[in-house]
């Protein structure tokens, strides 16, 4: 398998939902602005969508995709089908258990991430999550097919799924939103029925691609068969697991709570602006850091198997790399490119011009820790594939202590862009130790030529970022609201005229994309 064509698949595929998501947005932005109401949307949609990277993508992916693919490598597909049927079972279980406890208890969630909400916004916010909840299900559901399907090397259907809950949103808010506001009813809540339309679909889709590959699991759906799926030694070794990975996991998510919380109390419209900036930040993350995560989590668990450990150490090598090739000059744009792109994408109807330098400030505090957060994507599955769960939470922990005295200092004098810079820094610092870790265990060993391949990149970013800072000067971003259109070309000219000049830096100075062909 070729890594890079893998990788550049899902960045692909990433791309599409992504341009979709920042669709949904711009539509949530122009509807509905940023105002009590977005507030209540997005701390409902936090909960699932909280619950959803702590559990489906997070400790239970980073505790059963490693196995499945040991598993594979080395006892064979029958083994590995029993290990799914098990798992699929028990995981079925649980989600049913915790969505009724869920719906139960959405006034308490939504008082943990959003006690400063008003009286009218709490309220909202509890009929949306409640609507909202069963979507951990699916999404938990659709995170054990995208693992089995990853290890099987199809990687399409996993990566091109994510769009049809942007698509579900956008049409719900479109189509649906009007209706309601027609019949008295409020119509932020049409978000909350597009996002679990949304859920559903991309369960759905999930079926005959696992069916394709002969992987469609089949589940004890009687108290026997939870019996027996208990029983299977996998289910208690993905459970032995997600012990330590959940707590990791959890860290993250209660960071994200305690921001979210802060901002709520910053100003009105704060937590809007920090999702907003958060869009922005998630589109090099996905592209970059989930596609290699994708790609390298169970092939780095393949190769730690067969004990074929300079394999494990160039895939880490090569991972990093890319991290570096792409990341830095996404950084570099978030940092000198953060008012044009926001004020191109969410600068109209509602959203306001104090809005667009709000979620600008934010934008570049994500920019600053960018190559951090799409380097934890590569280094930490690199502890996940050894069975090493419990390096990555204690630093984990470390850095959640960091983040917060460092947004006591920063939030005071910086406001919303104080919360993403502190978590930009806790990003980089999270990510050096990691590589720390690994470097020192011996798992990776440093291929030669990094001082150089790093100034090369260093001169490029160098070079797009000067035209980036004439380029952002020069327009009236936000006076050029008026001429949607021209604005809109004139930054994807500047976007692509930036590209342009970063691969021809690169290629002046030596580097060959080529060279980073590689085979697993």
């Amino acid at each position: 398998m070729n890594l890079l064509r893998a990788a550049s698949t899902i960045s692909v595929l990433t791309l599409a939902s992504r341009i979709t998501g920042l669709i949904r947005e711009q539509m949530v932005a122009g509807l509905f602005g940023a105002s009590t109401l977005t507030d209540a949307f997005q701390v409902a949609f936090r909960i699932p969508n909280m619950l959803r990277r702590l559990f489906a993508e997070g400790a239970f992916s980073q505790a059963f995709v490693p196995l499945l693919a040991r598993t594979r490598a080395a006892e064979g597909d029958e083994a590995t089908h029993a290990l799914i049927d098990a798992v699929a079972t028990v995981l079925l279980w649980a989600l049913l258990l915790t969505c009724v406890l869920g719906v139960v208890g959405a006034p308490l969630l939504v008082w943990l991430l959003g006690a400063g909400l008003p009286a009218d916004g709490r309220e909202a916010a509890v009929v949306m999550t409640r609507w909202m909840f069963p979507y951990i299900g699916c999404m938990s559901l659709v995170a054990l097919a995208a693992g089995i399907l990853n290890t099987w090397k199809r990687f399409v259907v996993p990566a091109v799924t994510p769009v049809l809950l942007n698509l579900s949103v956008i049409g719900c808010g479109f189509l649906l939103a009007p209706w309601m506001r027609a019949q008295g009813w409020q119509p932020i809540y049409a978000l909350a029925i597009g996002v679990m339309l949304g859920g559903l679909l991309q369960l759905l889709v999930q079926i005959p691609a696992l069916r394709r590959i002969g992987a469609l699991p089949r589940l004890g759906l009687s108290p026997s068969g939870l019996r027996r799926a208990w029983g299977h030694q996998g289910v208690r070794q993905v459970l032995g697991a997600m012990g330590p990975a959940l707590l990791g996991v959890g860290v993250a998510q209660l960071s994200l709570v305690i921001n979210t919380q802060i901002a709520i109390f910053v100003a009105e419209g704060a937590a809007s602006w920090l999702t907003y900036a958060d869009r922005l930040m998630e589109f090099p993350t996905a592209l970059l850091g989930v596609a290699l995560g994708a790609v390298l989590t169970p092939q780095l668990a393949a190769a730690q198997g067969k004990g074929e450990d300079e394999a494990y150490s160039a895939m880490l090598d090569w991972g990093l790399r890319m991290v570096v090739l792409l990341a830095l000059p996404c950084a570099v744009a978030l940092l000198l490119f953060a008012q044009p792109m926001v004020a191109v994408l969410y600068h109209r109807g509602a959203f306001q011009p104090q809005d667009v330098a709000q979620t600008s400030l934010a934008v570049m505090g994500y920019g600053i820790g960018l190559m951090g957060l799409v380097a934890i994507k590569v280094l930490a599955p690199g502890f996940y594939a050894r069975q090493d769960m419990r390096t990555p939470v204690r630093i984990a922990i470390s850095v959640l202590v960091l983040t917060q005295i460092l947004n006591a200092l920063l939030v005071p004098l910086l406001g919303v862009a104080g919360l993403a810079l502190s978590i930009g820094l806790g990003a980089l610092v999270n990510a050096a130790w990691l590589l720390r870790g690994l470097k020192r265990q011996g798992s990776y060993r440093p291929a030669p030529g990094w001082l150089g391949f790093a100034l090369r990149v260093l001169l490029a970013s160098a070079a797009m970022g000067a035209l980036q800072y004439g380029l952002a000067r020069h327009f009236d971003w936000v006076a050029l609201g008026s001429q949607e259109l021209w604005r809109a070309l004139l930054m994807a000219g500047s976007l692509a005229g930036s590209a342009l000049v970063y691969f021809a830096v690169l290629a002046l100075s030596g580097v060959r994309l080529r060279q980073f062909v590689r085979r697993a």
